[in-house]
């Protein structure tokens, strides 16, 4: 889906750092999340289970940054 037509919504969680995510509903019972500092490189999909296991391993310290 082409995202420029999807309602993107910032996550309260992202507060005023610039460590952004935004959120936009699929239409289909899935979710798509980019990073809003670069929406041009595109976003992940998830249904809810996939978007439970994925905030699940970010609080567990599963997925770090390799920057």
């Amino acid at each position: 889906m082409n995202s420029a037509r999807l309602v993107w919504r910032k996550s309260s969680f992202s507060g005023s750092e610039s460590n952004c995510v935004e959120v936009a509903s699929l239409g289909d019972g899935r979710f798509a999340i980019r990073n809003s500092n670069f929406p041009s490189a595109g976003y992940l999909a998830y249904d809810r289970a996939g978007l439970a296991a994925f905030v699940a391993a970010i609080k567990a310290g599963a997925l770090t940054s390799r920057a």
